[in-house]
């Protein structure tokens, strides 16, 4: 089974990289499993369709966009060095494909609300009892482990690794270029044929030649724009804020034995935090938004109304937030909130987002960063800051930013506690506003 190829070759029209090809019987076959289709049901940005309209791609889109930067690194760009094994070849390209294979539906909030991780899933669907397994078992019984391990980081060889999950990798370059193309932006743009072509494969890692510097640079600045202007965009977190709670609320009256009208069967083996493999895979963004279309006649008031907010884009409006000279104020909001007859629980929310655009290697620390290393004309290695003026300004450097969330409407609804209503706009400097 390892190298079969197809017949003929298979042709995928992508808009990223006008064609995706297949010519490996595994990838095919792996591409048919349900459990690959059903990330055609899953958004790649989650909510953020709400805020950019077009952003309607799915996981399915952006699994076969990094599958296809590999096969033309390994394939094109690779083949052939001395400092590459092409035995590894179909085994980055499985774990290329399948890297997101465990993303659930709006992904990063249920993982959230329910306290799981994608790639835990990702990991016990390719290793469980599941189509994806059964044909990478095909090649060969510790296959799927080998896979599992790519994706998991644990590797042995950190090469092969580095393809899927570094600070240049074919997943970052796929994402950032295919969520410009969808939400219409152009900050995601890089020349990414430039950087293919200066890629090297080293023992432990890939570098890149100096002369594409460059291109890297770019690419590090189009990453730093698209986190600001797209991924961490105020209205998308916003949406974000109230499905958090929607799922909060869910779960809060299963915990207290309240009476569905449509129970949410779907949700049980969550709430109980008894979840399978299996139940997991039956869950995808059309199973969720279903319950929150029909909790929109639901009795719980809090439940109703925000679900009417999430699907009738009736979000929540924010002011900036300093939470190192600002918590005083979000105490007396708190108690204001209460007065006003709002549960601030579920309609006072602060979020907050951070990124580091750029880091290099630090001993010790979390999550420590692989750096981007430039292999010089004379064969050192040299890591890209110490080259890059552009990239030294912004490394290490973690911007964070944070928002309070709120729903202006009820605040400005003063048939009812006028009085609690009126002090809380006026501590959001929102009462000037309100009255010009």
């Amino acid at each position: 089974m390892k190298n079969r190829k197809l017949s003929e070759e298979k042709v995928f029209k992508d808009p990223v990289h006008r064609y995706i090809h297949v010519r490996d019987k595994l990838i095919w076959d792996l591409i048919g499993t349900k459990e690959f289709q059903r990330l055609r049901r899953i958004r790649q940005l989650g909510t953020t369709y709400l805020t950019f309209h077009g952003a309607e791609h799915s996981r399915f889109n952006h699994s076969l966009g990094v599958y296809e930067i590999v096969r033309r690194i390994v394939d094109d760009v690779f083949k052939g060095r001395p400092e590459w094994d092409d035995e590894e070849r179909l085994l980055c390209l499985c774990a290329a494909l399948l890297h997101d294979l465990g993303h659930g539906p709006f992904s990063h909030s249920f993982e959230k609300v329910f306290h799981l991780d994608h790639e835990d899933f990702t990991q016990a669907i390719i290793l469980g009892d599941t189509e994806v397994n059964s044909v990478l078992k095909e090649v060969e019984e510790d296959f799927p482990k080998k896979v599992a391990e790519v994706i998991a980081k644990t590797y042995e060889k950190k090469q092969v690794v580095s393809l899927i999950s570094s600070q240049i990798d074919a997943d970052r370059m796929d994402y950032l270029q295919r969520d410009a193309y969808y939400t219409g932006v152009s900050y995601g743009h890089f020349d990414m044929e430039r950087i293919l072509r200066v890629m090297r494969p080293r023992e432990d890692q890939v570098v890149i030649k100096s002369s594409g510097m460059h291109a890297v640079e770019d690419y590090i600045m189009s990453r730093y724009q698209m986190y600001w202007q797209v991924y961490f965009h105020p209205v998308t977190r916003s949406a974000e804020v109230i499905l958090t709670k929607i799922l909060h609320r869910a779960k809060q009256l299963h915990q207290e034995f309240y009476t569905f009208k449509h129970d949410p069967i779907h949700f049980y083996s969550l709430f109980e935090e008894e979840l399978t493999l299996q139940d997991y895979l039956k869950l995808d963004e059309s199973i969720i938004l279903y319950y929150f279309q029909a909790w929109q006649d639901e009795d719980d008031h809090i439940l109703r109304d925000l679900c009417c907010r999430f699907m009738n884009r009736q979000l929540f409006k924010y002011v900036e937030f300093n939470p190192n000279v600002q918590m005083m104020t979000l105490m007396e909001l708190t108690t204001l909130f209460k007065k006003a007859g709002i549960d601030p629980e579920y309609y006072l929310v602060v979020d907050s987002s951070s990124d580091l655009p750029y880091d290099f290697y630090r001993p010790g620390e979390e999550e420590e960063r692989l750096p981007i290393h430039l292999l010089m004309s004379n064969g050192d290695l040299r890591e890209l800051s110490r080259e890059s003026e552009i990239v030294d300004a912004i490394s290490g450097k973690r911007r964070t930013d944070h928002k309070l969330y709120f729903p202006l409407d009820l605040l400005e609804d003063f048939s009812t506690k006028k009085a609690a209503k009126k002090k809380i706009l006026e501590l959001l400097n929102l009462d000037k506003k309100k009255e010009e």
